[in-house]
C-alpha cells in the first residue's frame, strides 16, 4: 500500500471511510437494493484501483498508460441502467462501467484484462497489446483510444444502423430495440466533431429518422487545466430543441440510476436522441504525469475529495445498513489487493515483439496475378456511367449495401453518376445526407460496425479534409485497437483531382491526396478508365466484405464523361467493364514500347497516353504504366516496367511536394532500380480558376518535354 500513500485521493477516502457512522435521519428506500449497491460499489472499487496500479506500474517501469476514471465511478449506475446488449463507445474515464457491463456478461476476468492493456501486453483481449482502450466485441463495447470528440460521428452511425438494418432484414450484433451509448467529456463537448454529431442526431429525429443515441457528457469542469464555464454545458445542452436532457450528481450512485433509467427508457421508447448530463469531479489529475497544483488551488482540490463518489457510496451503504465502515474499508483493502496481485501478475507479460505482429491488423491482401484479358463485346461506357452500372450491380447483388450522401439520392449525385439508384433500390438503400462530411462517414462507421456495407460519397476531394481524422483517427484505426476484432469495412467514394474545363477553383479542383496516402493500411484506389473503374470498384467492395478494409475510391471528374481519346469521335476511352474485380494492388501496362516508360495515374493516363503517341512518332517507343492503386502501391509492377525500358518519367498531377511522385521514386529506390528516372508534376499550389489552371496543373505539353529531356539524357531538375 506504501506506493499509493502519495496519492490523497487514497489516504482521504481510507480516512473518511474509517470513520463513518449512519446518519440517523431515515433514508427513503432508492431504485436500487442493497445487494446492487454493492455490486455498483464493487465496480467503483475495481475502477479507482486500475487507476492507482496504473501509476504504481508506471513508476515501475511496467506500464504506460495513466489517464484514469477517478471522480467518474458513478458512470457504473449507467451501466446498470442499460443492458448489455446496447452497443457502448466509452469515454477514457468511463472504467466502472466497463467493469459494471462486465459483471452482467460473466466469462473473464475485466480487471486483469484491463490491466493488459495498461501494460500493453500481447495477451490484451481487445488491442493485443496496441494501446490501452476500454472495448469487448463480447461486452459490445467499441474501442476507443484517447478520445476527444472524434468517436460521437460513429456513435451517430451505430444509433442509426441499429434501426436501419432492422428495416432492412439486416443481422446486426444488436437487437432492433437497442440503443447506442456514448461517453464524453465536457471539455470534449465543445469540439466541432461533438457539436456536428449532435446536431445531425438531432436532424434526423427532426426528420422523423429513427436516432436510438443515449450521449453521456460526465461534466468535471475542467479539461486537462482549461476550465469549463459553470453552467455551460446545461447552457448548451440543456434546452435544445429535439434533444431530451437529464441531469444528475454523478456522485450519487441512486441518481445517475434513476436519471439514466429515465433517459434510456425514453430513447429506447421514442428512438430519439437524449442527453444525459452527470456533474462529476476529477481525482488525481489528468494523468499520472500531470501536477494538477500547478492550476489548481488547495482549496479546488480538497472540494473534489470531499465529492468522492466512491466516498458517497460508501455513506449510502452505512445509512441504509448495508454496511458498517470497517465492511466498507475491508472492501477498499481487499479490493486493493485483488488488483495488486493481478498486476503483479502481468506486470512482465510479453509485449508485441516484431513490426510484423505490430501492422498484423493492418495487412491488405495484394494479388500475385494480374487480370486476365478482357473479353471483347459488351456496352461501351463512360467512367461516369461504369461506377453507376456497377453500384447498381452492387446494390442488386449485396442486400447490406447502402448508397449515401449530399445529392446522391434524388438528384443522383451533381454528375449525375448515381443517377437512378434510388429508383432501383428505394430510400432505405440509397439516401441524401445532410451537408456535413463528419456525419457522412460517422454513418459509414456505424453501418459497417454494424456489418453492414457502406459506400458513402464525399462529393468533392477538398470536402474531405474537415472530415479527413474520421477515416484516420476512427475508421483506419479500429481494426489496429482492436486486433481485427472489430472492423468498419467501407468504400467511401470521392470525386477528386483537377481539370474540370469551365468549372471550379480550389474546391472543386483539389489534387492533394497526401492525407488519405499517410494513413496505415487505407486502401487507395484511382481508375482512370471505365473498365478500370467498374472492376476497382468491385475489388473495393470485395476487400471491405471479406476483410474488413477501408477503402477509398478516387473518382477523375475531369474524365467522368469523357469518351474520346486522341481524335475527336474516336470513342477512345470508351470501355466495355468486365464482371470481375481488378486485382488489388496490381498496375496496368498499355503498350510495349521499349524506350520510355511513363508511369502515371488518373488524368495523368490520358495525358501520357496522348503523349505517348506523339513522342512514338518521333521515335521513341513508350508504355505507360497506370498504377491504378495507390495504396498499396503496385511496386513489384513498377519495377518490372521501369527494368523493361531503364528509363522512367513519373507523370504526376498532384503536387510536386507531398505528390504521388514521391513514393513512386522512393519505391524504385528501394528496389533496387539502376536506370534513368525523373518526375514531373503539378506546382505546389492550390488549384485557381480559370484558365490561370493550366498554369499550375500538369500538362501533356510538360509531359512530352520531360519525355524528350529524359531519353537524351537531359533531365533538367528530378
Amino acid at each position: 500500500m506504501a506506493a499509493s500513500d502519495a496519492e490523497p485521493a487514497d489516504a482521504h477516502f481510507l480516512e473518511k471511510a474509517a470513520s463513518l457512522k449512519p446518519s440517523g435521519a431515515s433514508r427513503p428506500q432508492g431504485p436500487l437494493t442493497g445487494e446492487r449497491c454493492l455490486e455498483l460499489f464493487d465496480a467503483q472499487l475495481g475502477s479507482r484501483h486500475l487507476d492507482l496500479a496504473a501509476r504504481r506500474l508506471r513508476a515501475r517501469g511496467h506500464g504506460f498508460y495513466t489517464i484514469g476514471s477517478s471522480g467518474h465511478e458513478g458512470n457504473a449506475a449507467v451501466a446498470a441502467a442499460l443492458r448489455p446488449d446496447d452497443p457502448a463507445l466509452l469515454h477514457y474515464r468511463s472504467g466502472a462501467f466497463f467493469l459494471e457491463r462486465a459483471r452482467q456478461v460473466p466469462g473473464r476476468n475485466a480487471l486483469r484484462d484491463v490491466l493488459l492493456g495498461v501494460v500493453a501486453a500481447a495477451e490484451d483481449p481487445i488491442s493485443g497489446g496496441r494501446h490501452k482502450v476500454f472495448g469487448s466485441d463480447r461486452l459490445h463495447v467499441i474501442p476507443q483510444t484517447s478520445t476527444i470528440a472524434s468517436h460521437l460521428p460513429r456513435a451517430l452511425g451505430v444509433a442509426f444502423a441499429i434501426d436501419r438494418a432492422g428495416r432492412l432484414g439486416a443481422e446486426t450484433p444488436w437487437p432492433c430495440d437497442a440503443l447506442a451509448v456514448c461517453s464524453f467529456g465536457d471539455a470534449s463537448a465543445n469540439h466541432s466533431t461533438a457539436t456536428g454529431a449532435v446536431n445531425a442526431a438531432v436532424n434526423c429525429g427532426f426528420q422523423g429518422v429513427p436516432m436510438p443515441l443515449l450521449l453521456v457528457c460526465e461534466d468535471n469542469g475542467i479539461g486537462i487545466s482549461v476550465r469549463t464555464p459553470p453552467g455551460w454545458i446545461e447552457a448548451a445542452y440543456g434546452s435544445r430543441p429535439g434533444l431530451a436532457y437529464f441531469h444528475a450528481d454523478g456522485g450519487d450512485l441512486e441518481e445517475v440510476y434513476t436519471a439514466a433509467r429515465d433517459a434510456a427508457a425514453w430513447v429506447r421508447e421514442r428512438r430519439r436522441p437524449a442527453f444525459l448530463h452527470l456533474s462529476t469531479v476529477r481525482l488525481m489529475g489528468h494523468a499520472g504525469s500531470d501536477v494538477e497544483s500547478a492550476y489548481r488551488t488547495r482549496a479546488e482540490l480538497d472540494a473534489d475529495l470531499a465529492a468522492d463518489p466512491l466516498l458517497r457510496t460508501a455513506r449510502l451503504l452505512v445509512d441504509r445498513g448495508i454496511a458498517t465502515a470497517d465492511e466498507v474499508v475491508g472492501r477498499y483493502e481487499a479490493k486493493r489487493a485483488e488488483v495488486a496481485a493481478l498486476a503483479e501478475e502481468v506486470a512482465d507479460a510479453p509485449r508485441l515483439a516484431s513490426a510484423r505482429e505490430v501492422m498484423a491488423p493492418l495487412a491488405t491482401p495484394v494479388a500475385e496475378t494480374a487480370e486476365p484479358p478482357a473479353e471483347p463485346g459488351g456496352e461501351r461506357l463512360t467512367l461516369a456511367q461504369a461506377v453507376n452500372r456497377t453500384l447498381a450491380d452492387l446494390l442488386d447483388e449485396r442486400p447490406e449495401t447502402l448508397v449515401f450522401g449530399e445529392d446522391v439520392a434524388r438528384k443522383g449525385g451533381v454528375y449525375g453518376v448515381t443517377r437512378g439508384l434510388l429508383r432501383r433500390a428505394g430510400a432505405a438503400r440509397v439516401f441524401d445526407t445532410i451537408l456535413d462530411e463528419q456525419s457522412i462517414l460517422g454513418l459509414a462507421l456505424g453501418l459497417g460496425t454494424a456489418g453492414l456495407l457502406p459506400i458513402p460519397e464525399i462529393q468533392y476531394l477538398a470536402y474531405l479534409h474537415n472530415a479527413a481524422d474520421q477515416i484516420r483517427g476512427e475508421a483506419a484505426t479500429l481494426p489496429f485497437f482492436s486486433a481485427g476484432r472489430y472492423r468498419n469495412p467501407m468504400v467511401v467514394r470521392i470525386a477528386a483531382y483537377a481539370y474540370q474545363k469551365g468549372f471550379g477553383g480550389h474546391f472543386h479542383n483539389d489534387n492533394a491526396v497526401a492525407a488519405l496516402r499517410d494513413i496505415p493500411g487505407l486502401v487507395i484506389a484511382s481508375p482512370a478508365r471505365p473498365d478500370d473503374a467498374a472492376g476497382m470498384l468491385r475489388a473495393c467492395a470485395d476487400a471491405a466484405v471479406a476483410h474488413g478494409r477501408v477503402c477509398v475510391l478516387l473518382e477523375t471528374i475531369a474524365l467522368y464523361h469523357v469518351r474520346d481519346l486522341h481524335e475527336d469521335g474516336d470513342g477512345g476511352w470508351l470501355a466495355a467493364p468486365g464482371a470481375g474485380a481488378v486485382p488489388l494492388g496490381r498496375a496496368r501496362t498499355h503498350g510495349t514500347g521499349g524506350d520510355l516508360t511513363i508511369v502515371t495515374f488518373a488524368n495523368g493516363l490520358r495525358m501520357s497516353l496522348r503523349a505517348a503517341r506523339r513522342l512514338e512518332r518521333r521515335g521513341i517507343g513508350c508504355r505507360v504504366l497506370d498504377l491504378r492503386w495507390l495504396a498499396p502501391l503496385p511496386a513489384a509492377d513498377l519495377l518490372r516496367e521501369a527494368r523493361a525500358t531503364g528509363a522512367v518519367l513519373v507523370a504526376d498531377e498532384t503536387r510536386r511536394t507531398g505528390g504521388v511522385s514521391e513514393a513512386v521514386l522512393t519505391a524504385l529506390a528501394d528496389g533496387g532500380f539502376e536506370g534513368r528516372a525523373a518526375r514531373v508534376t503539378s506546382e505546389d499550389s492550390f488549384v485557381p480558376l480559370g484558365d490561370a489552371a493550366g498554369r499550375v496543373l500538369l500538362s501533356e505539353r510538360a509531359i512530352e518535354d520531360a519525355a524528350l529531356a529524359l531519353v537524351s539524357g537531359d533531365t533538367g531538375r528530378s
